[in-house]
């Protein structure tokens, strides 16, 4: 998977880049008691359907690398695309020729400067709000577009502050809209297969799992567009898993986490930072202003949840040493285990003895997602046809007026490890409790629907 899920919708000027390592700092100082659990006056979003919307009409917010690919996507699924938000205009041109080649209306466009989103918000003519911006804007413009009655679905993390994830789910409870996060892994075709084999009950009890994000960033991370115009100010300030989901996310849809089951607690560790520092040097001329930059976010990060239920999950993140791509998506119970990169399954008592078997003799547990879907998704593009499924489902769920998948509770929940590895950090990895977002109905729900769907 190439990472260019945030690129900027504008190019940050180097204040707008202190500024934003300067917004980490402040939540980083915040005391453990400011990161309370607020309780929310509006009853839970658990399960509450989304009105059937025969052809929802969308606003897209974000036009960069990441929001043209999800555009494309959408326009592959036949969604109707009315208006379109970027600080950079041609990045919103771009998108909206992309519209009408697609045989649409030519959208509405809003580019005049960072906060014209907020006019965007402000119709009443959407059905869904699509963000697909740089992380800091991410809680504002999603609790805008609630604010305003939309339904919206913001790319990730949903939040990095606890704050933040509250803030998304007690606006989402008040204003009854659903606030999902594109947390587009939990779509791969691996990682759709296993979960139904779990959902049957393949795998036994579960014990434990790790999911991981190991990627070569440092290229991007110094680019003087795209990513690299905000993303490396995140390890100037921040030392912790910056970017949890992509490998958390599955492992929380296989262990059914707000669904009978819910992260208690964890701790986290950091290796030391050397992989950007080593980089710049080599790279960089001497006199280039980001030779005077400081990181402190370690290179690899490792972090280890406690489930309610007592299962662990082991989570990794690594943007600054060289690596080949890994999510590690690995899932453990009582009869067997799955591990990816490369793909590969154990079951106890097998034929062949104690050797892991390919994962293609379970070719029958296929999501039908992919059986029905599959040839377009992978055609289309997008993270090997990930994307399209994951935003295919999201219109399906709409048209028909059923729940979402994901909701608001799993875009804090997932996007919570952020905030918790850093304070864990702080206090020489001290065990950090996570809230309950959900108030409790985590005992009461029942798997997603991804997991059942037949």
């Amino acid at each position: 998977m190439t990472d260019e899920i945030h690129d900027a919708t504008s190019d940050l000027s180097r204040r707008g880049f202190l500024k934003l390592g300067t917004m980490g700092a402040v939540a980083m100082s915040l005391p453990a008691h400011a990161m309370e659990e607020k309780k929310s006056t509006g009853k839970t979003m658990a399960g509450v359907p989304f009105e059937k919307k025969e052809n929802p009409k969308i606003g897209m917010i974000g036009t960069g690398g990441r929001g043209t690919s999800l555009l494309g996507n959408l326009l592959a699924a036949n969604a109707q695309v009315i208006a379109i938000c970027d600080a950079a205009p041609e990045h919103a041109q771009h998108a909206s020729s992309l519209v009408e080649k697609a045989g649409q209306k030519a959208p509405e466009l809003y580019t005049k400067g960072d906060h014209d989103y907020e006019n965007l918000v402000a119709r009443d003519d959407l059905d869904l709000v699509i963000i697909a911006t740089p992380w800091n804007w991410h809680v504002p413009m999603a609790v805008a577009s609630m604010k305003h009655g939309h339904h919206t679905a913001v790319e990730v993390p949903a939040a990095t502050t606890l704050e933040d994830c509250w803030s998304l789910v007690n606006t989402s409870e008040e204003t009854r809209r659903h606030c999902m996060m594109l947390e587009n892994c939990c779509y791969g075709y691996n990682e759709t297969l296993v979960l139904r084999m779990i959902n049957k009950g393949m795998f036994g009890e579960l014990l434990y799992g790790e999911g991981a994000y190991l990627h070569d960033l440092r290229e991007e991370l110094f680019s003087n567009k795209g990513e690299g115009l905000w993303r490396r100010a995140y390890h100037t300030k921040s030392n912790g898993n910056i970017y949890p989901t992509h490998g958390l996310g599955p492992v929380a849809n296989y262990m059914g986490i707000e669904r009978g089951d819910r992260f208690d607690y964890m701790v986290s560790m950091s290796s030391p930072e050397y992989g950007l520092d080593l980089y710049r040097k080599e790279h960089l001329k001497a006199d280039d202003p980001r030779q005077s930059e400081k990181y402190i976010n370690g290179d690899m990060n490792i972090s280890l949840i406690k489930t309610a239920k007592g299962r662990t999950i082991t989570v990794k993140h690594d943007v600054a040493s060289p690596h080949p791509y890994d999510r590690v998506n690995q899932i453990a119970g009582t009869k067997g285990v799955f591990y990816d990169y490369p793909p590969r399954i154990y079951f106890d008592g097998q034929a062949g003895g104690e050797a892991f078997t390919s994962i293609d003799g379970f070719k029958e547990y296929q999501h039908p997602l992919w059986k029905n879907e599959g040839e377009i998704a992978q055609r289309v593009g997008g993270h090997g046809g990930m994307d399209f499924i994951m935003l295919y489902r999201l219109l399906q769920c709409v048209k028909e007026g059923i729940a979402p998948d994901m909701d608001v509770y799993d875009a804090a929940s997932w996007s919570a490890p952020g905030p918790l590895s850093k304070a864990s950090l702080a206090q020489g990895s001290a065990p950090v409790k996570f809230p309950d977002f959900t108030h409790g109905e985590w005992q009461k729900r029942s798997v997603s629907a991804i997991a059942t769907q037949e």
